[in-house]
Formats: C-alpha cells, sequence, structure tokens
C-alpha cells in the first residue's frame, strides 16, 4: 500500500500538478518539483503556517469529498478512493459507467470547492472479463 501511495504521490507532483498549472504536457523533473513547491507553498500562505495544520486541512477535505460521494443516491462510490495532498483532491479507483464518472467528479468538485480535483478513475464494464 505505501508503495502505491508513493507512486501517486510522484504521479501528483511530476506529471498531473505542472498539467494543472499550465505548463502543458510532461516536463522535466526540475519543473515539477518547482510546481510541487509552489503549491506547498500555496498551502501554507493560506493561514496554516504548521504542516500538522496542512494534513488536517487535507484530511478535512478528504472527508468533505468522501461524504459527498457517499450522498449521492444513484453512484456506487465503493470502489472510489480518495485521496488528498497538499489541498489537491485525487479520484482513482474503478467506476462502472461514463455517467458515474461525470457524477463523481462533478460532486468531487463541488465538494472541494476551489480546490483543483483530478481524474485518476477508470470505467469497467461489471459484465466484462479481461
Amino acid at each position: 500500500m505505501n508503495i502505491r501511495r508513493n507512486k501517486l504521490i510522484w504521479m501528483i507532483g511530476a506529471c498531473v500538478i505542472p498539467v494543472i498549472y499550465g505548463l502543458g504536457g510532461f516536463v522535466s523533473r526540475v519543473d515539477a518539483q518547482a510546481v510541487a513547491s509552489r503549491v506547498a507553498t500555496r498551502s501554507t500562505d493560506s493561514g496554516v503556517s504548521s504542516p500538522q495544520g496542512a494534513d488536517l486541512q487535507d484530511a478535512d477535505l478528504q472527508q468533505r469529498v468522501s461524504a459527498a460521494l457517499d450522498a449521492q443516491p444513484y453512484l456506487y462510490d465503493r470502489h472510489i478512493d480518495v485521496s488528498v495532498r497538499g489541498g489537491t483532491v485525487v479520484l482513482s479507483g474503478i467506476v462502472f459507467s461514463d455517467w458515474d464518472l461525470q457524477d463523481a467528479l462533478s460532486t468531487a468538485r463541488k465538494a472541494a470547492g476551489a480546490r483543483p480535483v483530478i481524474d485518476s478513475l477508470s470505467i469497467e464494464a461489471p459484465w466484462r472479463r479481461h
């Protein structure tokens, strides 16, 4: 589980965050680290002066998004994992239709407010076997 988490953190820092901030495409590791430090600085500028405070904000945001997904009556969210790092929400796991994907993203964006939401969900038809 820890390896999966480290892989996700690297993916966010090196590939996804630069795209969100308009750097476009795949950028060098140095640029990705600069963006990751900018995101960390941004979260501390919002009144949180300690890493514990940022962790509490991330945990609160994760709980809010998870609760919002769970409250959707027609969305089966059991296979959706919500994680938050530096104020960025990441949805990973599987959904069973494009409708579920759009519903999950819309709900997460509403619950996250101005925070970015990254889509790492896969659509898997329950009747198909690999």
